[in-house]
């Protein structure tokens, strides 16, 4: 019992440790990931107002413009464990969505996790990306879109969804599965038209293929900066209650430690009264 009881405190001051760790990288992660979704709808309100203005847009990018017959799904976990159902819900909503593909999908991984898994199950993996998440800047979330627009744009896949962890709250997150090409719009009928003529330079088909790829290189950021958010905060209510789990057997082994302790001397007393009448 008293070896239990020391390396069960041994875990707890790890555990201890690690929720602090993660409650500070939590913090900075949210200033980032608040900072990030400021200038989201900067480019957005700028594809719909060229959707809403313009009465031919190019179909390239645009749902219904091909035949889908093969999928990159681009998979948001983490490199490490120790965060409870944080990988394995991503996991879980990549292997429903695969199942209804008639083809196997092309993936690429961001984070070890993923990665393995579906390697292990003998699944395409285009390209890893095993850098921790906080670490990853907008350049390298450029270098991860770059190869999966250019595969979309040549023909080798006809749709590309997104699945990463989105962030609710500290005590929240839920997994999220996005389609980032081909995109849906719809005309919005409230959206105010252009009263003066807006000329697109050199033209409004370059411009709108300009944005599109900016628009997946800002989602595919802001997923990777929500989804890191989103681990520091599992991480951190797994460690918490992973050192509450500790306590907890602290107090019951230290209840067994007395009552045993109690026993042994209640029977060392047993054992001089039974031998001091022995001697009488």
């Amino acid at each position: 019992i008293k070896r239990r009881i020391k390396s069960v405190t041994s875990t707890e001051h790890i555990t201890s440790a690690m929720k602090l760790v993660s409650a500070a990288k939590l913090r900075r992660a949210k200033a980032t990931f608040e900072k990030t979704t400021e200038y989201f709808h900067y480019i957005t309100e700028s594809i719909a107002d060229i959707f809403n203005n313009i009465s031919e847009v190019p179909e390239q990018y645009l749902a219904g413009g091909r035949e889908i017959k093969k999928t990159c799904y681009l998979i948001v976990t983490s490199n490490r464990g120790l965060c409870g159902s944080f990988n394995s819900s991503v996991i879980k909503q990549v292997e429903a969505e695969i199942k209804a593909e008639s083809e196997k999908p092309t993936i690429v991984a961001v984070g070890t996790k993923g990665k393995e898994y579906f390697e292990k199950r003998g699944y395409d993996i285009y390209s890893e990306y095993s850098e921790p998440p906080e670490d990853i800047s907008f350049l390298d979330a450029r270098k991860i879109s770059v190869p999966i627009i250019d595969m979309y744009n040549s023909g080798e896949i006809d749709k590309v969804v997104m699945i990463y962890t989105s962030f609710k709250n500290s005590m929240e997150q839920e997994v999220k599965s996005q389609i980032l090409l081909p995109f849906e719009m719809e005309k919005d009928p409230d959206m105010e038209k252009h009263e003066k003529e807006v000329e697109y330079e050199p033209s409004m088909e370059a411009v709108f293929n300009y944005l599109v790829p900016k628009y997946i290189e800002i989602k595919v950021y802001g997923a990777i900066v929500e989804s890191a958010t989103c681990e520091h905060a599992a991480r951190r209510m797994a460690m918490e209650n992973a050192t509450d789990s500790a306590r907890e057997m602290l107090d019951n082994l230290s209840l067994f430690y007395n009552r045993a302790r109690q026993a042994a001397i209640t029977d060392e007393i047993i054992e001089i009264v039974a031998g001091s009448e022995a001697q009488k």
